[in-house]
């Protein structure tokens, strides 16, 4: 049913696109994404994809710059070999945090990366937790912003169930956690911060109550984790009997497992939008759940032109 249909990945999250196919029945399709020995990147298509719906699934996590150039190569590829639709499936958005002007002469580069692969040849866009939802307006073309919540909200239901708050870190996150408590039956709870500089963050004050309460600190990425290990601190202090983290993708960049281990947090719940480093692998704090299940639910909507928002109702 789906004999008209190829999907494709680069290097970033294979483990993560081999499970995408096996729920969609279909087989990875076949592709070289290498490097010569100055570093390009190189993209050898080894399948006739002329006519063909066309999935290519890449994070660009680490490392960023080359995951990107990997997705726009094999865009431009899959173009100047006759696709009929191509869809990049861009599980984590990377540069998402710089979607607007925080200082003068400062670039939106959230833009550029949109343009990227737009000019590259993509017609559609498949992403999932945008860090700011306006960055679908970056693009001229159809963009599907798909939520880890069902994932998640279902992993908690079964592990925490009484006296729980739901803690937005931050007041940009507030609506995502006020959706995720009502789900949960959970109170809500947010945590005023001030951001000094980069991947640095300062708890200010808490607003609302977490005594005796099993926090859970929701977010949309777990980077420094210098936000979340800061809040973990604040809530213990103000009362909390445990405190754990959800969030869909684990950056885990810099010194992010060293400060989670030796934190307050029970445990951070993330998916595999982004793969996790060996070392991470073996953190005993990190629970990973997998979004391939509503990935290839959207890929085989979008497929078959059904609804794909229909998914979350």
């Amino acid at each position: 049913m789906l004999e008209k249909i190829r999907v494709f990945s680069g290097n970033s999250n294979i483990q993560l696109a081999e499970k995408i196919c096996y729920q969609l029945g279909v087989n990875l399709g076949k592709a070289n994404v290498t490097t010569f020995s100055d570093g390009e990147t190189r993209v050898e298509i080894n399948e006739n994809v002329r006519g063909m719906d066309v999935f290519i699934i890449q994070s660009t996590c680490s490392p960023v710059n080359v995951s990107l150039m990997e997705l726009l190569i094999m865009i431009d590829a899959m173009k100047r070999a006759s696709a009929d639709r191509i869809t990049a499936v861009v599980p984590y958005y990377g540069y998402a945090r710089q979607d607007r002007k925080v200082a003068p002469r400062a670039p939106i580069t959230a833009k550029l990366v949109a343009d990227l692969i737009t000019t590259a040849g993509a017609n559609r866009l498949l992403s999932m937790d945008l860090h700011a939802g306006q960055i679908q307006g970056f693009f001229n073309i159809p963009v599907d912003n798909l939520f880890a919540t069902p994932v998640l909200i279902d992993y908690v239901k079964k592990n925490y169930q009484d006296d729980t708050v739901v803690v937005s870190p931050d007041t940009g996150g507030v609506e995502r956690a006020r959706a995720f408590g009502k789900r949960l039956d959970a109170s809500l709870a947010i945590i005023d911060k001030r951001r000094e500089g980069p991947n640095e963050a300062e708890v200010m004050n808490i607003i609302g109550n977490v005594q005796g309460k099993k926090v859970i600190i929701l977010d949309d990425m777990v980077d420094t984790a210098g936000t979340v290990v800061q809040a973990a601190n604040a809530m213990k202090a103000a009362g909390a009997l445990e405190v754990s983290v959800c969030c869909t993708h684990p950056v885990l960049s810099g010194p992010a497992l060293e400060s989670i281990e030796k934190s307050e947090i029970k445990e951070v719940i993330v998916t595999d939008t982004i793969p996790l480093s060996d070392r991470a692998k073996k953190c005993k704090k990190i629970k990973v759940l997998s979004v391939s299940g509503i990935l290839s639910e959207a890929v085989r909507r979008i497929y078959y032109n059904d609804s794909v928002h229909s998914l979350f109702i």
